[in-house]
């Protein structure tokens, strides 16, 4: 598919204008990248409709008895995985947390059959966020040359080299639950902060955000860059545990003892792992962790001339979804979305309605790249401008920029434009 972009109502004309728009947006205050499903694909994770497919095709009798509880509706069980109507597994499994926790209390019944299924579920969730299974097992995690990263450690190098002297390191926000970040930024020696303090014992503290690195050797342009991201993980990790009302952080070799136990054990319901927000401790720790950060991610959008750039998100998520819809409120936000299913109609039924929304507002300060493969992560990662080349790109966006712009009609936005 042919290069497919736009900003607020008017068409990008090719690759080289988004390259000088990044690279005028990598120059601002304050730089994030918000990270879903998607963006762990190419790295071994799974999509939300690549993990319910796995969760029906590993568990038939639990699909089936979730339909017949009316957990969900008839089309989530769709035998075309085209028509099938995926469910939020998040919002599911928080259903499946409520309704145990009172089925208990009541002496139901079916709560024996209720924690088995969510158990197969959690599988299926777990599988979906392994990656490479061989990573889990080494103590370096994944090595250095690791293909399936490549990209993630292209982002990661490319935000954290554009920074300038005084400017905050880059913050990177995801929905996933895969340590892809982690191992990327591991194999490139950048240091992350994600909240958790500690050598041995690793304790969740919201006031190491508030910290970061520098190289106390350097001086003049030798300043340039930084030394650190800032990561928080929206929805919980593989490698966080709850243990007497703290959120610690393990290594992954000692995660994956717990997850290959689970994996393997039937009769297992528990994973001993933070997966999913889980709504009988949301009140106690748990809540205390994803509420301080999501709270960092609403901070971050309010800042001054920030930019964040959104890749393999599904806008799936009501509470992100509003988020970024309120923090266009913040006159110097620039938002870039690549959605791959956007192919240039903002009122497309394939849309997500919270994207429709923001497409509707015609906001200069939102782009969207789609164009299937054109909008994936490899795309990002190369259309991401290295530091060098910043003046060049400059010089060509002020060239662009003073040329017509393509009509919005071109692209289908029909009575919008």
């Amino acid at each position: 598919m042919p290069f497919l972009a736009i900003r607020g109502a008017n068409a990008l004309k090719d690759e080289v204008e988004l390259r000088a728009h990044l690279a005028t947006l990598l120059r601002l205050e304050n730089v994030g990248l918000l990270l879903g499903a998607g963006a762990s694909v190419a790295a071994g994770g799974k999509t939300m409709a690549g993990l319910w497919g796995d969760f029906l095709a590993a568990s038939q009798d639990e699909a089936q008895w979730l339909l017949d509880k009316k957990f969900v509706e008839a089309g989530a069980l769709d035998d075309d995985p085209d028509l099938r109507d995926v469910p939020n597994v998040e919002e599911l499994g928080d259903a499946l947390e409520i309704a145990y926790v009172e089925w208990r209390r009541q002496g139901h019944a079916d709560a024996a059959q209720l924690a088995s299924v969510r158990a197969q579920l959690a599988r299926a969730v777990v599988r979906a966020a392994l990656l490479q299974p061989a990573w889990w097992k080494s103590s370096g995690g994944a090595d250095a040359d690791a293909a399936q990263l490549e990209n993630h450690r292209s982002v990661l190098q490319k935000l954290a080299a554009a920074r300038q002297p005084g400017q905050a390191a880059p913050w990177v926000f995801t929905t996933n639950y895969d340590l892809a970040i982690e191992w990327a930024s591991e194999s490139i020696d950048l240091q992350v902060v994600n909240g958790f303090l500690g050598m041995h014992g690793r304790r969740f503290s919201p006031q190491s955000f508030d910290l970061g690195y520098r190289n106390t050797q350097a001086r003049g342009e030798a300043r340039f860059g930084v030394y650190n991201i800032y990561l928080a993980k929206l929805h919980g990790s593989l490698t966080w545990r709850e243990e007497a009302e703290q959120v610690y952080e393990v290594q992954a070799c000692l995660a994956d003892q717990r997850i290959q136990e689970f994996l393997n054990d039937a009769d297992k319901t528990e994973l001993g792992l933070m997966v999913m927000p889980r709504a009988a401790k949301y009140m106690q720790t748990v809540g205390y962790v994803l509420g301080e950060l999501f709270r960092r991610f609403s901070e971050f959008l309010s800042r001054p001339q920030a930019a964040l750039v959104v890749c393999g998100y599904g806008f799936g998520d009501e509470h992100i979804n509003r988020l970024l819809r309120s923090a266009l409120l913040n006159p110097t936000l620039q938002l870039v979305i690549y959605f791959p299913e956007f192919t240039g109609d903002v009122t497309a039924a394939n849309l997500p309605g919270a994207l429709r929304k923001l497409l509707s507002l015609k906001n200069p300060r939102v782009t969207v790249v789609g164009g299937g493969a054109e909008a994936y992560l490899d795309k990002l990662a190369a259309q991401l401008p290295d530091p060098l080349l910043y003046d060049e790109d400059m010089r060509k966006l002020e060239k662009a920029l003073r040329e017509p712009a393509v009509e919005p009609d071109n692209l289908g936005f029909g009575d919008l434009a």
